[in-house]
């Protein structure tokens, strides 16, 4: 312990320089806008930003990254409880409820609530990485095939079964993702598959495409089409903080995602997209306030799943680190920054670079005192956003769509893709399909797929080996639960009810 103190306090001395204090602050507020942009993200970002690796000292260019990296989580926030519009695919949950309290003149405390949740979540999760790195990263390595895909299983069931009105119709929705998913080539076999012969499905859909399609576009779509007809405005201005009975709502809420968050960073299940959504699963199951879900905006609703995000994203520093494996799209690249440095990422990092992972872990703690301050003050800035009128307000959305998509691959052809995504968008809104578990099936599906084949094959082509594990098994259990549950309980009550009135009806 006395080692660690004195390592973290050398990582201060460095990260608190002025020039890395400089990239610090100027990644963090860089991080912050490209998450309020829809299309664009840090993975987007940090690729674009990778030639300066050559110019810039390694600790500065790390620190620089890191804060781009859970910037962007923050400021993905915003656009979703202001505009339904996400930044990140991890900031999706965020917009069901944040959403939802803008409309109804809680954009401040929803925004608040997204800011500290944040900040509390990112410096748990920092503490956890300095004292428990090796630790969780060596239970990271002991999971195998078969209980990644029984994971990303639970998170399929959790997410069809809790966002929409019907189960039927978020399963549908999951689906189309899943066949999204597998469009492209085989991971493991690499045939071409599901590509209906146009060269620009070879690599596959991008998941980031399809996110703002859905979301960017077909909120667009859907108020330019609908809103006439619609009762539901915004409210223009609210209150810019969070009531005492806020607070007392969001706090365990705070605690609850970011206990969640942080596991599901360590090992490579798939990046924020599943704690946020156990999270969200989780609040609604244990809120007192079950009928603000879906209707006026539940702060729950919005503090759990932030504190996922934001934990979820300090974790893969745990694995990149320790074990040179990442978790994510952005940790692949930050990965392939210190690869340009000549620095291998692994169990021999702390000794051969320990300056180096000692201020970046220190500038996380910087980082999110930074992001604070950047975020806190700006509520009420980003709460007037709600008054610039509709019209001119979309077409800026539309235009930073397009542009990031655009940006991405300087393809007309993912624009066409993109409108056509939009228009599924608009249809799916318009009959109450939830939107959310299509980019979630395409981000995992992939994934799922290799686990679940990886594990048949460990197991000898026998499926039992699903059921041999401790581990999968257990998910297994909890997937059924998640099933049939909700509908054991809903018969029972329905029996209890009828009991009585068939035992008056008697006499």
């Amino acid at each position: 312990m006395q080692d660690l103190w004195t390592h973290l306090m050398g990582g201060f001395a460095t990260a608190a320089s002025g020039v890395n204090l400089m990239w610090a602050f100027v990644g963090c507020a860089l991080g912050t806008a490209i998450g309020v942009l829809p299309g664009l993200g840090p993975a987007v970002t940090v690729a674009m930003l990778l030639p300066i690796t050559a110019q810039v000292d390694p600790t500065a260019s790390m620190i620089f990254f890191a804060g781009i990296y859970y910037g962007a989580m923050y400021g993905g926030s915003t656009t979703s409880i202001l505009l339904n519009t996400p930044g990140e695919t991890g900031t999706m949950v965020t917009a069901l409820e944040g959403f939802k309290m803008a409309r109804h003149g809680r954009a401040g405390a929803a925004l608040a609530t997204a800011a500290i949740g944040s900040f509390f979540a990112g410096t748990v999760a920092t503490v956890l990485v300095t004292l428990f790195a090796p630790v969780l990263a060596d239970f990271a390595v002991t999971l195998g095939p078969p209980e990644y895909f029984c994971l990303m299983l639970l998170a399929f069931t959790t997410v069809s079964a809790v966002l929409g009105q019907s189960t039927l119709r978020g399963l549908t929705a999951l689906f189309i993702g899943l066949a999204a998913g597998l469009v492209g080539q085989d991971q493991i076999t690499g045939q071409i598959r599901y590509t209906a012969g146009v060269p620009e499905f070879l690599d596959g859909i991008e998941t980031v495409l399809v996110a703002v399609g859905l979301f960017a576009v077909g909120e667009t779509l859907y108020v330019a089409l609908y809103e006439g007809r619609s009762n539901l405005m915004m409210n223009t201005m609210g209150r810019v903080h969070m009531t005492r009975q806020e607070w007392k709502r969001s706090i365990p809420a705070w605690i609850r995602g970011t206990g969640l968050g942080f596991p599901f960073g360590v090992i490579p299940a798939g990046g924020t997209e599943i704690p946020t959504f156990l999270s969200y699963a989780t609040e609604r199951k244990l809120s007192k306030h079950k009928e603000e879900f879906g209707t006026v905006g539940a702060i729950e609703g919005v503090a759990g799943p932030e504190a996922a995000n934001n934990a979820a994203v300090t974790g893969t520093l745990v694995p990149l680190l320790t074990l040179g494996i990442p978790t994510s799209v952005t940790a692949a690249i930050l990965l392939s920054a210190l690869q340009n440095y000549g620095i291998q990422a692994g169990p021999q990092l702390f000794t051969t670079s320990s300056t180096l992972v000692w201020a970046l872990i220190a500038s996380l703690y910087i980082g999110n005192v930074m992001l604070l301050v950047l975020n806190l003050p700006l509520v009420g800035l980003w709460v007037k956003l709600l008054r610039i009128p509709r019209a001119p307000l979309y077409a800026g959305i539309l235009i930073f769509a397009t542009v990031g998509v655009y940006g991405m691959r300087q393809s007309a052809f993912d624009l066409y893709v993109m409108l056509a995504i939009g228009l599924l968008g608009v249809v799916m809104r318009r009959f109450d399909f939830p939107t959310a578990p299509v980019v979630v099936g395409m981000i995992l599906g992939p994934l799922a797929e290799a686990h679940l084949r990886n594990g048949v094959a460990i197991g000898g082509g026998h499926w039992s080996v699903f059921l041999e594990r401790p581990l999968s098994a257990g998910l297994l259990a909890v997937v059924l639960i998640v099933l049939l549950l909700p509908r054991v309980l809903k018969w029972w009550g329905a029996r209890q009810r009828v009991a009585p009135a068939a035992t008056a009806a008697s006499r």
